[in-house]
């Protein structure tokens, strides 16, 4: 009986350390000496963000015993993360010299995947406390590969709270084979008195958003839409006031269409013609509802964004598309549904079905073709199955309900079609167009305009996404 007691009391107490080991890194908050944990997450090429591996992918020092791994959220899978507890001895205030993690013997297998690494510039990404760290492997110098043997971690604190940490690289080592070398790490505690909201500012590049041709790009693409918006306004209502009014007393016969043949032109010859139902009505209700959620979800990503902290969580962005996309599926089912209501459409079941499942579905196709590559090259981007079932999940018992439950409420909602101008029972014939008026052409010509809008502001999200600042 006492040895029972005994055990279940160590179990207990087994319990509660682990318990507050966790929740330190969960609040944020530590006491002298606790344990802080860095974990190791991937290492890749600096000129493909995209492009990541495992971090002992390369042969660095692995850590004795079975290293726990850090399983996030949804987000931070799809966004490839695997962090790994390194194992090296951190604690809270105590700072720590020149410490030997391991000895790296470099054999010829060890050298090759080294210099191939430092060649491609590759750079691995640490965190502690959910704060990142960066660095790269080596670098080439007049075609002399060396290796990066010490890492000195500089960690601010401000009370029981961790505000910022920096890692410095330094014990450059030539890659020779057959050679060994240390490993070595060392750790310094500053006191700083910058709050812990703050804390994130420092990765926030504020300059690069101030800067001048950033916002002469806005105030051009701003001012160019105002512009041609109100000239376009402008002329149209000139010239269609008189005409709408008198296309909508004219009777539908034969009489009439021979009149638009021989006496008028442009697009008075097919305004008895532009109001038709479509002949792929479904697929058109289809893209138009799913364009209106897409356009209500990055809206309402872009506020989260601005209310809340979307950039601290790894993977939290993703995380706030996939929800979002679940819950606005009401949207693109209701404007799929009304549409095709209002002009007069009867193959409901294929209507909802194209509208739920036509972009996951083509995310889906593209997204295996990636994922096999992924998977191929042993790459951290292939999502796991298990994602995969989640992601599923989600889409059958929330997104697709949703658009089901929207196309029967735009259905009974929509109203009747309120055309401007009566449809004619006769469809006119679709004369031969001119080279500049077919499709291809028709379509670069009007995105001209567009582009012109938004060329100069695509640098600055390009940048955003793919450009690193490296920091000497």
């Amino acid at each position: 009986m006492q040895s029972t007691v005994r055990l279940f009391s160590s179990l207990l107490a087994s319990f509660f350390i682990i318990s507050l080991a966790f929740a330190s890194e969960s609040d944020h908050k530590y006491r002298p000496d606790d344990p802080i944990t860095l974990w190791v997450n991937k290492v890749g090429p600096y000129n493909n963000p995209q492009e990541t591996y495992n971090y002992y992918s390369l042969p660095f020092c692995r850590p004795s015993g079975n290293a726990a791994h850090k399983w996030g959220g949804l987000g931070e899978v799809l966004g490839g993360n695997e962090l790994i507890d390194s194992l090296i001895d951190i604690k809270f205030k105590k700072s720590v010299d020149k410490t030997t993690i391991c000895e790296l013997e470099l054999d010829e297998a060890k050298v090759k995947q080294f210099k191939d690494a430092i060649d491609n510039s590759y750079w691995f990404e640490f965190f502690i406390d959910d704060l990142p760290l960066w660095g790269f492997v080596g670098e080439n110098t007049d075609n002399k590969h060396v290796l990066y043997t010490h890492k000195s971690i500089t960690v601010n604190y401000n009370k029981d709270q961790i505000i910022h940490v920096n890692l410095t690289q330094g014990g450059a080592k030539p890659l020779e084979v057959g050679k060994t070398v240390d490993m070595t790490y060392s750790v310094k505690w500053i006191l700083t008195n910058t709050s812990f909201a703050r804390r994130f500012d420092v990765y926030l590049d504020y300059p690069f958003f101030e800067h001048q041709i950033h916002w002469f790009s806005i105030f051009n693409s701003f001012m160019m839409v105002i512009f041609l918006t109100g000239l376009v306004s402008m002329i149209l209502m000139r010239t269609l006031r008189n005409d709408y009014a008198k296309y909508a007393r004219e009777d539908d016969d034969l009489e009439t269409l021979e009149r638009d043949v021989n006496e008028e032109s442009g697009w008075k010859l097919v305004h008895g013609d532009v109001f038709r139902t479509p002949r792929s009505l479904v697929l058109l209700s289809a893209f138009v509802g799913t364009g209106a959620q897409l356009a209500l979800l990055v809206l309402l990503v872009i506020l989260f964004a601005i209310v809340g902290m979307l950039y601290i969580g790894r993977g939290a962005i993703v995380t706030t598309f996939i929800v979002c996309y679940a819950f606005t599926s009401f949207i693109s089912g209701y404007v799929s549904g009304g549409m095709y209501s209002r002009h007069g459409g009867k193959n409901w079941i294929k209507s909802m079905i194209l509208t739920a499942s036509f972009f996951p579905f083509l995310c889906f196709g593209i997204g295996f073709m990636l994922n096999t590559v992924a998977i191929f090259y042993g790459s951290l981007a292939a999502i796991p199955f298990g994602t995969m079932v989640v992601v599923f999940v989600i889409w059958a018992f929330v997104s697709f309900p949703l658009t089901l439950l929207g196309a029967v409420v735009g259905r009974n909602w929509s109203g009747a079609l309120n055309n401007p101008c009566r449809v004619k029972t006769i469809p006119r014939p679709i004369p031969e167009k001119k080279w500049y008026l077919t499709p291809s052409v028709v379509s670069m010509m009007g995105g001209l305009l567009p582009f012109g809008s938004i060329f100069i502001e695509m640098y600055f999200v390009f940048t955003s996404f793919w450009n690193y600042k490296v920091i000497q």
